[in-house]
């Protein structure tokens, strides 16, 4: 048997007798305790001779990701504040940021799920949230022409730090680095004219230097003026297996340079020609909604040959996870019409998922294994499907005889080498 995670669980997936090859990345595990893999990468953060780095009266930001993104808050945190302390910072100085970009802001009670009680007990915590417009301030605009509103209370703090992860995006190219800042504390405003560049040809996962979403990114964190970074490489289990702090762009390219060599993967090329996909997001968080389990379906595309069928088994607790995505998608009679519609509006954050859904719908057939109601997965276009059985039985029709199978139950890590130079 197969296991596919599926939110808290996994799904039994029995491929007996068929032609089926399994891709997902090597699991590296770390090679000694996590806590200090973190510690040895904030040594520079002590060796750190900049004025700056004196703590002792200054206000320190701390932007974290929110709850999409498993990041082991309870290894990275404590050991991050032992550092500050050991500069001089005072626990009333210190504020964490969950960057929350366009997602919802996280009430206080749901904190918890970012930050352990000892944390929130002892430091302020406050959520973004991109449309109170009163606690934005205006930067200028980079040269891709974006205006830059950012949280005014994070850019006002003496010292800016971001913590987070690096690991392909599937359009960004990379996360990690100042995309924390630059849109998960950024305006509404900010993030659509970023985002509105997701028709070039490069806005695709892998690609970093070339990547003009991602460069302008990088723009704004300067604008930004990010002081620190903290981030890691983490495997299917959710573990640490590598750190890296200090200037963004260099942890970046150190970051971007231990995935390409250890997490993604050489691919023959028949490896992009399977009937199906049978692919996950990889369990909770990253299925915890359609609009985050969707990128797991741009991976699928690399391995699926054209009209070839992908299984997304994503558990959607949260259901579609947008409401602007949804309404786009089900006021269209087909996904044709969802990619020309998009193009001849106004760029906007939800319908630009819509987009990408249709780019990969039109030359693919999509079911949908989730516990979103059936009548909505119908009204995104996609074909609902309750159990794994059942999607196997449906995918069949559209299948040859003998299909070559593909299963992706990382589907999110699971990605061909990229190579590009910085």
């Amino acid at each position: 048997m197969i296991q596919l995670p599926y939110g808290d669980r996994s799904l039994e997936l029995n491929l007996k007798g068929l032609d089926f090859s399994i891709f997902q990345p090597k699991l590296i595990k770390p090679n000694e305790d996590q806590a200090l893999i973190v510690e040895k990468a904030l040594n520079g953060l002590l060796k750190n001779k900049n004025p700056l780095f004196d703590l002792k009266n200054k206000s320190v930001a701390i932007g974290i990701n929110d709850q999409s993104r498993p990041l082991p808050n309870h290894i990275l945190m404590p050991v991050l504040i032992n550092n500050l302390k050991k500069l001089g910072c005072k626990n009333e100085n210190i504020t964490f940021y969950i960057a929350t970009g366009t997602h919802s802001p996280l009430k206080a009670s749901e904190f918890p799920l970012k930050l352990d009680a000892g944390i929130l007990s002892s430091y302020k915590a406050v959520s973004h949230d991109c449309d109170a417009v009163n606690n934005l301030v205006y930067l200028g605009k980079t040269a891709k022409g974006t205006p830059v509103h950012v949280n005014g209370s994070f850019m006002n703090s003496d010292i800016k730090i971001l913590v987070g992860n690096i690991e392909s995006h599937h359009f960004m190219g990379f996360s990690g680095g100042v995309k924390t800042a630059a849109i998960g504390l950024t305006g509404r405003e900010t993030i659509t004219a970023n985002h509105s560049m997701l028709s070039h040809p490069n806005t695709t996962m892998g690609l970093y230097s070339s990547n003009p979403m991602r460069v302008d990114v990088e723009e704004i964190g300067k604008m930004i003026g990010i002081d620190f970074v903290l981030n890691i490489v983490i495997n299917d289990e959710k573990e640490i297996i590598a750190a890296f702090s200090g200037d963004p762009v260099e942890v970046m390219k150190k970051g971007i340079d231990f995935v390409r060599k250890n997490i993604q993967m050489d691919l023959n090329d028949s490896d992009g020609s399977f009937d199906l996909v049978i692919a996950s997001p990889g369990g909770y968080p990253k299925d915890i909604n359609f609009y985050q389990a969707q990128k797991a379906i741009t991976h699928a595309c690399l391995f699926a040959k054209p009209e070839g069928v992908i299984i997304l088994a994503a558990e959607c607790r949260d259901q579609m996870g947008s409401r602007k995505f949804e309404q786009f998608l089900s006021s269209k009679e087909s996904f044709a019409e969802v990619f020309e519609s998009f193009k001849s509006i106004p760029f906007e954050i939800g319908p630009h998922k819509a987009f990408q859904l249709a780019k990969q719908a039109i030359s693919h057939t999509i079911i949908l294994l989730s516990s979103i109601p059936e009548d909505k997965v119908k009204d995104i276009k996609l074909l609902p499907a309750k159990t794994l059985d059942y999607a196997l039985d449906l995918a069949r029709t559209f299948l040859p005889v003998n299909p070559r199978i593909a299963v992706l139950p990382y589907a999110t890590h699971t990605q061909p080498k990229i190579i590009e130079a910085f």
